[in-house]
């Protein structure tokens, strides 16, 4: 295709950067790569043109919705703190879903997931979206399969993305089908980004992925976990305090919990190593004794294998420092879940 049409679905109250980020990749490819003989055409359509406000108070020129009328190469939704009235607007998701069958691949960035599920153009499909809500879009809509790591999933031509800046990401993998790694390369050099990002969405969530169980025995469980986590925790030794067989412990506590008991516990110290690393100024190897790993070797290990970054690289990018140079706590309000839907 000598030219692909990009058409950007606007409304108000949409998140700037989840617009801003890919198209300024596509846009940079035509600017840059000219040879490729390639145009990313960029349209923004929306219910609420000619002037639509994002959520930042950024303001973009769009045309109405009738104005992307023909084939689509690349369709976008955003996410936004105004989703919910989004996703109440039967006429804009209807519009959303005929677009689609327009278009030769659909993209979505952050909750932009939402408007594809609610649309019907997820169904049996993986899809991913921001951390913080992918328990939202599992619960809305079960017949979508959520993957929380990701930070995007590619399913036929959906492709999702995760969190915000991710929609960047995204759109350096659409490049890259276009016209080869070479290009995509290209690119996130100019841009000044990395070309794949290691590591998925776990290394930026606070929220532990099991919760408390219903059942008592259970919860005291976890609880008793909590406050043991330096000591080896074997699985009979919990289950008999639970006052219940290994076997019935281990199905319940997977019932109840959604996951194995051992792999409870290997979560719970993966979360207070990430918490001492953002928190604390102690030595790595000190924090493995913390959080009961027997070696130090053994944490790196376990916490490569869920966060896919070292501990080092981890403290390096999260840990929290206040403008004196003294190491701060994160309060409950800088961890408070605004989920826009």
């Amino acid at each position: 295709m000598s030219q692909r049409r990009v058409v950007v679905m606007l409304y108000s109250g949409a998140q700037a950067l989840d617009v801003a980020g890919p198209i300024e990749v596509f846009d940079t490819v035509n600017r840059q790569l000219p040879e490729l003989g390639a145009d990313y055409r960029i349209e923004f359509v929306s219910a609420d043109a000619p002037l639509v406000r994002t959520s930042s108070g950024m303001v973009i020129a769009a045309q109405p919705l009738a104005a992307a009328d023909g084939p689509i190469d690349t369709l976008l939704v955003p996410g936004g703190w105004s989703l919910k009235e989004a996703l109440e607007d039967r006429e804009l998701v209807a519009w959303i879903r005929a677009a689609a069958g327009r278009s030769r691949r659909v993209a979505s960035v952050c909750g932009g997931a939402f408007l594809l599920a609610e649309a019907g153009l997820l169904h049996g499909r993986r899809a991913t979206t921001h951390w913080a809500y992918c328990a939202d879009l599992t619960r809305r809509y079960p017949e979508v399969t959520v993957d929380p790591e990701p930070i995007f999933v590619w399913d036929g031509r959906f492709v999702t993305s995760a969190g915000v800046a991710t929609g960047i990401d995204m759109a350096l993998a659409l490049v890259e089908a276009d016209h080869g790694a070479a290009a995509a390369l290209e690119i996130a050099r100019y841009l000044v980004l990395f070309f794949k990002r290691n590591g998925g969405q776990s290394q930026f969530s606070s929220v532990l992925e099991a919760q408390l169980a219903d059942r008592a025995p259970i919860r005291a469980a976890q609880e008793w976990i909590l406050q043991n986590l330096e000591r080896p925790l074997h699985v009979p030794t919990i289950a008999e305090r639970a006052h219940m067989s290994v076997r019935n412990f281990a199905r319940v506590f997977r019932r109840e919990v959604g996951v194995p008991p051992g792999q409870y516990i290997e979560q719970m110290r993966i979360a207070r190593a990430r918490k001492l690393l953002e928190t604390t100024d102690l030595p790595v190897g000190r924090i493995a004794h913390c959080c009961g790993f027997p070696a130090q070797e053994t944490f790196f290990r376990s916490f490569g294998r869920a966060l896919e970054v070292t501990p080092n690289e981890y403290r390096h990018r999260f840990q929290t420092v206040s403008p004196v140079g003294l190491i701060v706590a994160p309060t409950a309000a800088d961890h408070q879940d605004r989920s826009p839907v």
